[in-house]
């Protein structure tokens, strides 16, 4: 555990997971960590708890904190889970079915028992009204008002909460949208209305939909939990702002994240990649993949020139691990990352074919893996580490944590090893080899897709389960690199603590380069600028602002675009010039050639908005005398390359200091995780405190 804090102001952030609820607080350089169960009849709880345990630990007053950071999985469990709003969707007359038909492409194309995402809202509360706008934003229809009122009966005796509206074209013009919830909203007080102009208002038709469905099944659900939050921290004295991180990688307000809360639903990872490129920064690494593994999800981010990649769309409740297109699309800002259902509480089972499989079911905290002791019979991979003694059961959690390693033996001899004639060692062997090998493989799906060969770069390694797993994962992926943070069992709640304020508006306005109108380009980018520096403004009114505009680009005809930045001042008639120039390099950076003389479109503008990100103390890297250190004790281990039960050294990660050696087979503990050095590996301190472990090349 950390020392106290001296006095001073203090920042806080949280992180809910799908398994234990991360808190971190800051004040002058020191940092204090507390891990809870995450409370998922009530999250605002275990926040709550949390928070004040920590903060009374530690004789802080609520009244001394100046920040609260909070980042959350509600929203993506409430999609996967389909525990959101009974929503439903009005579009124009003639397009009721655009959820169902998609994009009209096949995530498989020889599976004759493909399985297509499941729509969010079902064809029985999907409706349309009369109207049309054409794709240059012009009213061919009017509005029929008496459609629209039609639906309000049917709309109350179907129980809905929530209302997704997606017009045909509205991005280009959104006054039909914004008539039909007005009419809604006033016929139908209470009930939520999210509108695709002001959620999504970009070109393609089945992604536009599929945002704001999704914004408007998580709304009541998100805006409920945000409210219950504010009122909780009021009610115990916090008088400080609240941020809420965004899949972007920036912090924006209650209320903002209350409108658009879909922005929400890759927060907690979002803070895991800004963590880790700060440890790039700080360690002077060029090219890393940052592997946050939690307690059911694991994510994989790569990150070159201390830059996440970032994308404006974002696939959730996938229905094939790792194909593209078989999940529900949303169009919204998210550092790029893969993610697949492989955690500390992912459950291990033998299939039909006989073989090990682990995941993407989660034991989550309630049970929890059966070490817990809170009535889970199935394994997971915790259990595993422990059978194999990869945890030491009395450090767990700084030693406030009991374990129970004899459940841990049961479930897996019942689940794995009584089925396939294994020891419960060797079952345990064969899952974390499972888990380990899903990940690494999703990680190189996830660089090939993206034309990179991740073996020239570093592994950061964070959250509870990551750095257990960190060095076979580097040795599957040909790493020789692997680094762990300070407090990397919470390094998303840290992540969120060096975020800006930040948010982005989108907008699709065609035009080509060959009849480039500059003077509608300024007057769009204006008012982008306007509602973008307004919000962040509400949460920074005195900040010095990073403004950012860029175009997406593509030759005429062309499925996807390419994105260029737009000079940061007002756009002139030799710009399209320039921004020829700029699209031509951008694609023969990509593609090894250009279309000479082709037509040039601009498909969508984006403006973001942001606070001065936290910039980390970048120190020389100096020589560092190796020193061994010193063990606290020893700890049964099996071994599977000698199929025996080896006696390792254990070492107290906060007794270790910077120059300190450790050959593996090692275990070094700490309050929120545990770092496993196999037996090829050396591990050392470096001069910022990071563990870095080293492959031994024979």
């Amino acid at each position: 555990m950390n020392k106290s804090l001296t006095k001073g102001r203090v920042r806080l952030s949280s992180d809910i997971g799908g398994t234990f609820t991360d808190l971190v607080a800051e004040r002058d350089g020191e940092r204090l960590t507390r891990k809870v169960l995450t409370t998922h009849a009530a999250p605002e709880r275990a926040v709550m708890d949390g928070t004040l345990a920590l903060l009374r630990e530690h004789q802080i007053d609520p009244a001394e904190v100046e920040l609260f950071i909070h980042g959350t999985t509600l929203a993506t469990n409430a999609i996967i889970e389909r525990k959101g709003a009974v929503t439903a969707v009005i579009g124009t007359e003639g397009f009721r079915d655009v959820l169902a038909i998609g994009d009209e492409s096949r995530f498989d194309q020889y599976d004759i028992f493909i399985d297509k995402p499941r729509p969010l809202v079902p064809r029985e509360r999907r409706y349309t009204v009369r109207e049309r706008i054409d794709a240059r934003g012009q009213e061919v229809l009017a509005l029929d008002e008496a459609s629209v009122l039609a639906l309000v009966p049917e709309i109350k005796s179907q129980g809905i909460q929530s209302v997704a509206i997606s017009l045909i074209h509205a991005y280009a013009n959104g006054a039909h949208e914004r008539r039909v919830r007005e009419i809604i909203e006033a016929h139908c007080p209470g009930i939520v209305v999210s509108i695709s102009s002001e959620v999504c208002p970009e070109v393609r038709e089945y992604e536009r939909t599929s945002t704001v469905t999704a914004n408007a099944y998580v709304q009541p659900l998100m805006a409920g939990y945000l409210t219950r939050l504010g009122k909780a921290l009021k009610d115990q004295g916090f008088d400080c702002p609240v941020y809420l991180m965004t899949s972007g990688g920036g912090l924006t307000t209650l209320e903002t994240a209350a409108r658009f809360p879909i922005r929400l639903v890759e927060s907690g990872p979002a803070g895991g990649a800004i963590l880790a490129s700060h440890v790039a920064a700080e360690c002077e690494e060029n090219k890393v993949v940052s592997f946050d593994m939690g307690g059911t999800t694991a994510k994989i981010c790569l990150i070159e020139h201390l830059k996440p990649q970032s994308s404006r769309t974002f696939e959730v409740d996938r229905a094939a691990r790792f194909m593209k297109g078989s999940g529900l699309p949303l169009r919204i800002p998210v550092i790029e990352m893969i993610e697949i259902g492989a955690g500390g509480g992912s459950i291990a089972h033998v299939d039909q074919l006989g073989r090990i499989a682990v995941g993407p079911e989660s034991a989550g905290s309630e049970p929890g893996p059966a070490c817990y002791g809170r009535g889970g019979t199935h394994p997971a991979v915790t259990d595993a580490n422990v059978v194999m003694g990869r945890i030491d059961v009395e450090r767990f959690a700084g030693g406030k944590m009991k374990l129970y390693p004899e459940k841990s033996r049961e479930a897996l001899a019942q689940a794995v090893g009584s089925q396939l004639g294994l020891s419960e060692s060797h079952a345990a062997y064969g899952v974390l080899e499972v888990v380990d090998e899903n990940m690494a493989n999703a990680a190189r799906v996830h660089s090939v897709e993206r034309g990179k060969d991740i073996s020239g770069f570093s592994l950061i390694a964070f959250g509870g389960g990551a750095p257990l797993h960190a060095a076979r994962m580097a040795e599957k992926l040909n790493i020789g690199r692997v680094i762990i943070p300070p407090n990397a069992g919470v390094g998303s709640a840290v992540g969120f603590l060096r975020a800006p304020i930040a948010f982005e508006v989108v907008r699709s306005k065609y035009m080509t380069l060959d009849e480039f109108d500059f003077q509608q380009a300024n007057s769009l980018v204006r008012d982008m600028r306007e509602e973008a520096t307004a919000v962040v403004k509400a949460g920074a009114p005195d900040s010095q602002l990073v403004e950012v505009c860029e175009a997406f680009m593509r030759y005429k005809g062309q499925g996807h675009e390419i994105v260029v930045t737009l000079p940061a001042r007002d756009l002139v008639a030799n710009d399209a010039v320039a921004l020829r120039q700029r699209f031509e390099e951008r694609y023969a950076a990509l593609f090894s050639s250009t279309i000479p003389k082709a037509t040039i479109e601009i498909m969508t503008w984006s403006f973001s908005a942001s606070t001065m990100a936290e910039r980390p103390v970048i120190e020389q890297a100096r020589s560092i005398e190796r020193k061994p250190a010193k063990s606290v004790g020893q700890y049964p281990l099996f071994d599977a390359q000698t199929d025996t039960i080896l006696n390792v050294p254990v070492y107290e990660r906060e007794e270790m200091s910077v120059g300190h050696e450790v050959h593996g087979p090692a275990i070094i503990a700490e309050y929120e995780t545990t770092t496993f050095v196999p037996g090829r590996f050396v591990a050392h301190i470096n001069h910022r405190r990071c563990i870095v472990l080293e492959r031994i090349v024979a």
